[in-house]
């Protein structure tokens, strides 16, 4: 489940739950795709990358992209790291 990253149902029941503490998007290793992590409560807390079904990291060519899943899922809102 989060190991590697989330799944978007497991991202939703989590977002349902208001479980998610952070949202972050940036870059993805320098390229043109932005991915999209979250931070689950704790002090502690690191990073989980949101992945698809077929992929380690699920991708999108935009911010307004990002924004529409994001929407989409529940999310409220998500920090961009340029």
């Amino acid at each position: 489940m989060i190991g590697e990253g989330i799944h978007e149902e497991v991202l939703r029941a989590l977002v349902e739950q208001h479980a998610v503490r952070d949202c972050m998007v940036a870059k993805i290793e320098g390229g043109p795709d932005w991915g999209l992590s979250i931070r689950l409560g704790g002090s502690g807390a690191r990073w989980v990358p949101v992945r698809s079904r077929r992929e380690r990291l699920r991708t999108w060519a935009s911010l307004t992209a990002v924004g529409r899943f994001a929407d989409n899922i529940g999310l409220k809102g998500f920090t961009v790291e340029l």
